[in-house]
């Protein structure tokens, strides 16, 4: 009861932004909603800007394309139950999937990779066409690609150089078991946390530090309640911009190849201005006032791998053996 009404007022949000939109063209036959976590000045928020715009002109206006950034229509995990449930179409998640099927752990996995060629291995591999399938066929969402996310490091108010600095230091971290366990086993006290809700919790003090890539860290104006950038590179990962399967296959066959065409290319396009950004949004962030530590990354892998093995299924642990020798 309490999430069909969660549904309807979502709905009349959604009808109230319609009726907003005081544009006279003729409506068009395929609406997509997508919900995204980060502000507009974001390249995932670009990117899908673009895909939109794809659609729309080589559909001759039989697609359209709505992004609401910053949660505005869900929070990530809610997104993906509201992309299940049919009220909105789109989103970009990782970790939160882990929620609907456990091999999506190996998307985002603390400690898990060392770099994005073991990334682009593991992505390329016979797992992770797995992957891809479990979320269409276990989720009911399609992958539309991926966004290489940069490795995430942990930011806070006292420097962090080894995991005896932890000392039970609160830490946000996304809805996903791996994370929870990971920092745990450092020594600090993971909370699992909306991304909308983090600035706010760390300007009351809620939480004492959070973890993301350079790129999350920027857009959501972390420097202005975080003194310090450990750069403890914890996770390489990458985030699938996702469409609901369901809505994907009322689309026509002519429809449906210009909607996977657009896709790629959104990938692509979303890559340059990643690569782009990367090293632009370091100096930003030292230019904001933050101070970048260099931490003793073996240390916190040697305290926080072994415990996240330990915590997947026995199924799961042949995977990431499996994983290990594909990315040597």
């Amino acid at each position: 009861m309490r999430f069909t009404a969660k549904y309807f007022l979502i709905s009349l949000l959604l009808m109230g932004f319609l009726a907003c939109d005081s544009s006279t063209a003729p409506k068009p036959e395929y609406l997509f909603k997508a919900s995204m976590l980060v502000k507009e000045n974001h390249t995932w928020y670009k990117a899908f800007k673009y895909f939109g715009e794809l659609l729309s002109e080589r559909s001759g206006g039989r697609m359209k394309l709505q992004v609401y950034p910053s949660e505005q229509l869900a929070k990530e995990l809610e997104a993906l139950r509201l992309i299940r449930a049919g009220v909105i179409d789109m989103t970009i998640s990782a970790s939160s999937l882990t929620n609907f099927a456990e091999i999506m752990t190996f998307s985002d996995m603390p400690f898990l990779l060392r770099d994005t060629v073991a990334m682009q291995k593991l992505i390329n591999s016979a797992i992770g066409k797995r992957i891809e399938r479990e979320m269409i066929e276990k989720i009911g969402i399609r992958p539309m690609g991926y966004f290489q996310r940069g490795e995430r490091h942990l930011t806070s108010n006292r420097p962090i150089t080894h995991p005896d600095d932890l000392d039970e230091l609160i830490i946000r971290v996304p809805n996903a078991p791996s994370y929870v366990v990971a920092w745990k086993a450092i020594g600090a006290k993971p909370t699992p946390m909306a991304f909308s809700e983090v600035f706010s919790s760390l300007q009351q003090g809620t939480i004492e530090a959070q973890e993301n890539p350079f790129a999350m860290i920027k857009n959501a104006g972390f420097s202005e309640v975080q003194k310090y950038l450990n750069l403890t590179g914890h996770v390489i990962s990458w985030g699938y911009p996702l469409v609901g399967e369901k809505q994907f296959q009322r689309l026509p066959d002519d429809l449906k190849a210009i909607f996977l065409q657009a896709a790629k290319e959104m990938q692509a396009y979303e890559h340059r201005l990643f690569l782009e950004n990367e090293s632009k949004v370091q100096e930003d962030l030292k230019a904001a006032g933050m101070i970048f530590v260099t931490v003793d990354k073996n240390a916190f892998i040697e305290n926080g791998e072994k415990a996240v093995y330990e915590s997947l299924s026995p199924e799961m642990q042949e995977v990431y053996d499996e994983i290990k020798k594909i990315t040597r």
